[in-house]
């Protein structure tokens, strides 16, 4: 697709507010005290992710609710859009109250021929600034992918199973509340994560979609509870969609020390035992 790498390179900045109130509501989202949260206090460090939504018009909107393709977005020719990975650098922490900026930028296009089809990585590099400092640098992979024919369903790469030598593990209900309320913060309108008729009839999943985004915030909650250091970084990769109603099983690995870092491996399992996402992260010794 000769005609897109144009876009690669293409940036934008977008400001935000870390206001209380926002904060407090991302609080009470997550099942914290939003009263724990006043003006000045650090936030976690994987926050970040939270804010600087992309508030497109209405009219803007395409038939998924994602923002129409582009205007910023690249115009890749493939109707479905879903969130694949991420790789994250953290090197400070957002505050309550700060004005901070997101320059966004197109670092990369590539078409693939994979087993479920045609598909397109887009990768988004976001760089999070406040204060006059660097608080993350972050690269999300998004990939689209072909229609999928009436009343077929969805592809799926093939199954793996989760991890096991797990040294902690919580389990989560994926309620259509929680799903909702984190798409309402981070304002997703993506229609497969609460319009169950779109999902099956138009995407071909059986259920209305977990949010990966939110699949791999509740990992870094979970691995940061167990935290042996400051947060450095991670790298994070959907294997297979979760769907609302399912319990999930967050896991990890004790850490292991080396090169003056602690490494963490963690995941999400479904409920029948294979692997939905996974995640590397690293701690300072």
């Amino acid at each position: 697709m000769p005609e897109l790498r144009s876009w690669i390179g293409r940036s934008r900045s977008v400001e935000d507010e870390i206001s209380l109130s926002a904060v407090r509501r991302i609080a009470g989202m997550l099942d914290q005290d939003p009263t724990a949260y006043r003006r000045g206090s650090d936030l976690p460090p994987h926050w970040f992710s939270l804010f600087f939504a992309d508030v497109a018009r209405q009219s803007a909107l395409g038939p998924d609710g994602h923002p129409r393709r582009g205007e910023f977005l690249p115009p890749i020719p493939l109707p479905r859009r879903m969130g694949a990975g991420r790789r994250t650098r953290i090197h400070g922490q957002l505050q309550v109250g700060d004005a901070a900026t997101k320059v966004i930028e197109v670092a990369a296009i590539e078409p693939k021929q994979a087993r479920t089809g045609s598909i397109v990585v887009l990768t988004m590099r976001q760089t999070i600034q406040a204060r006059g400092l660097t608080i993350a640098v972050d690269e999300f992979d998004a990939v689209y992918r072909e229609a999928v024919p009436p009343g077929a369903p969805s592809p799926a790469t093939p199954a793996l199973p989760a991890p096991d030598g797990a040294a902690w593990a919580d389990q989560v209900e994926l309620d259509a509340t929680l799903v909702f309320r984190y798409s309402a913060v981070t304002w997703n309108a993506h229609r497969i994560h609460y319009d169950a008729d779109y999902a099956r009839n138009v995407e071909g999943y059986p259920a209305t979609v977990q949010n990966g985004g939110l699949t791999m915030h509740l990992i870094l909650d979970a691995a940061l509870k167990r935290a042996p250091g400051r947060l450095l970084g991670f790298t994070a990769r959907l294997r297979r969609p979760l769907f609302v109603g399912q319990t999930m099983l967050l896991a990890g690995r004790a850490p292991d020390a080396s090169a003056g870092v602690h490494r963490v491996a963690a995941w999400a399992a479904a409920p029948d035992g294979t692997l939905a996402a996974e995640m590397d992260l690293e701690f300072a010794v």
